[in-house]
């Protein structure tokens, strides 16, 4: 017999028409509600918007600032500009992508020559383009790196914009000066050779700074070889010493207003037409203010007179004063007749036609 046995159900047995379970006891599932979508504050749709636009906004700009082309340096002292080195800067700079176009702000240089012209010798300065004056920039720095000088046009300002105007193309053509922000008038030339001295010390870094009239033959490369010359005193005045009467007429071309104040002979002085001041002689000028500094009529007896308060070697050489081309003159022009050369415009181009001017040996041949 066995131990267990199953008791039989009294429930029903499940059919084929009958359910397991009674409906009672399964529920049907109610179907779930469909998501409600839900709006997003305006709030945050405001801020989204204003972000976008802060992320293009800086992203134009970005590229704006990389298409951008690159700054030119301007070289400039004051209201003084160095016309030639702001072109070459630009010029150099399109080529290569280089911001100073490989000019640097103040380059180093055994000498700065400065032609002091004004706005009425147009006729010289294309006298001296077409002789020993490069006639363009490219011709201007290959002299420069020959000789190891800068040459520039020294001129001042007008009032008159016909003046300026005309100025004006003739520096788009030749790019070869140097404006100086003084008004340019004979009577100003003391204040102008000031304010070239300063700007000059400013824009260059030279062992040497040249003022010369724009009226002389001039041998650059005997100029370079004088001034490589070893001196043992820094502060040097190189010109064509000379001495003389003060002219106290009022009458005479070189009437001198202050003349008692010199006495009766002027004291050792270089002629204008051409002079050399050391760079520690142009440092002191470049500081000094231009009230403390006495001015005199002419501009040589005033460089002079500075040159009498400060310690300076005055070296004295008649090679910067030849009347005529020898195997030595450095420059040329017709002393005592005339302070520069008579006629200029039209000896310049005589001299320069003339072998022993413009083709003779740089340093005489060696004997030895």
């Amino acid at each position: 017999m066995p131990l267990f046995f199953h008791r039989q159900s009294s429930l029903p047995t499940a059919t084929a028409t009958s359910p397991s379970y009674s409906s009672k006891l399964l529920k049907p599932l109610k179907p779930h509600p469909a998501p409600v979508p839900t709006r997003t504050p305006l709030p945050i749709i405001v801020f989204s918007l204003i972000s976008l636009f802060i992320g293009l906004a800086g992203t134009i700009f970005a590229i704006a600032a990389f298409r951008r082309p690159t700054p030119i340096p301007i070289f400039r002292c004051g209201k003084s500009d160095d016309t030639f080195r702001g072109f070459y800067s630009l010029s150099k700079s399109r080529q290569a992508g280089d911001k100073n176009g490989g000019l640097v702000d103040r380059p180093k240089l055994l000498g700065l020559v400065g032609i002091q012209t004004g706005f009425g010798s147009a006729n010289r300065r294309a006298a001296l383009r077409n002789t020993w004056f490069p006639s363009d920039p490219d011709g201007l720095l290959r002299l420069e790196q020959a000789t190891g000088l800068a040459f520039r046009f020294v001129i001042g300002r007008s009032k008159d914009s016909k003046k300026m105007a005309e100025l004006q193309k003739e520096i788009d053509k030749y790019r070869d000066f140097l404006v100086i922000d003084i008004n340019e008038e004979y009577s100003n030339l003391p204040w102008k050779t000031l304010a070239f001295f300063k700007a000059g010390f400013q824009l260059f870094e030279a062992d040497y700074y040249v003022k010369a009239n724009d009226d002389i033959y001039l041998r650059p490369d005997r100029l370079a070889t004088l001034l490589a010359k070893e001196r043992t005193h820094p502060q040097t005045y190189i010109g064509c010493m000379k001495k003389g009467p003060v002219v106290t007429d009022p009458k005479m071309k070189w009437y001198e207003k202050s003349g008692h104040l010199i006495g009766n002979e002027y004291f050792q002085h270089a002629f204008g037409p051409i002079y050399v001041l050391s760079a520690e002689v142009v440092a002191s000028l470049a500081v000094a203010r231009n009230s403390s500094l006495r001015m005199f009529s002419n501009e040589d007896v005033t460089v002079g007179s500075w040159m009498l308060a400060m310690n300076v070697n005055h070296e004295d050489n008649r090679a910067l004063c030849d009347p005529r081309c020898t195997p030595t003159s450095v420059a040329v022009w017709d002393i005592p007749k005339c302070s520069g050369l008579c006629n200029p415009a039209i000896r310049l181009k005589e001299l320069h036609a003339m072998r022993m001017c413009s083709k003779s040996p740089t340093l005489l041949p060696d004997d030895g």
